[in-house]
C-alpha cells in the first residue's frame, strides 16, 4: 500500500478502464494531476497492481473511486486503500470525507462508520454527456 508515483499514472488509469469503467479512469486523471498525487495503490508483489483508490478526483474533500480486483477482495485491501486515503486527507486538513458514490454502503459502515447523508440523491454528478 503507498502513493502512486506520477510515472504509474497510464498503467493505474488504463487498469481503473477495464477493470472499472471510463469514468473513473478519469478521475484517476484528475487525481493524479494534482499534488501531492491524490491516488493510492495496492501491489501484490511489487509491480502487480491489485487495487487503488483516490481523493479530491471529483471535487473537494470527495473520497473516490476506489476499487480492488474481484480476486483480491475479502483481504482487507480495500479497507486499507480506504484508511490510507482518509489519512491522507485528515493531514491535507480534513475532518472527513465525502463518498459521492459507493456500490457497497456497508463495506464502508464497516471499515469506518460511514453514514448516508439523507437528502443528498442525486449528488453532485452531471448527467452524462451524450455523444
Amino acid at each position: 500500500m503507498r502513493r502512486a508515483a506520477a510515472a504509474e499514472r497510464g498503467a493505474v488509469v488504463e487498469w481503473a478502464r477495464v477493470h472499472g469503467s471510463p469514468g473513473w479512469a478519469n478521475e484517476c486523471e484528475a487525481a493524479f494531476a494534482r499534488l501531492p498525487l491524490a491516488c493510492f495503490v495496492a501491489v501484490e508483489t511489487t509491480d502487480q497492481l491489485i487495487g487503488f483508490a483516490c481523493y479530491e478526483a471529483t471535487c473537494r474533500n470527495f473520497f473516490g473511486p476506489e476499487l480492488v480486483h474481484p480476486d483480491r477482495r475479502g483481504r482487507g485491501v480495500g479497507r486499507a486503500l480506504l484508511l490510507a486515503a482518509l489519512h491522507a486527507m485528515r493531514a491535507e486538513g480534513y475532518a472527513y470525507a465525502i463518498i459521492g458514490w459507493a456500490s457497497s454502503i456497508d463495506f464502508y459502515r464497516r471499515a469506518v462508520g460511514a453514514v448516508v447523508i439523507d437528502g443528498s440523491e442525486p449528488g453532485i454528478y452531471p448527467a452524462k454527456l451524450l455523444l
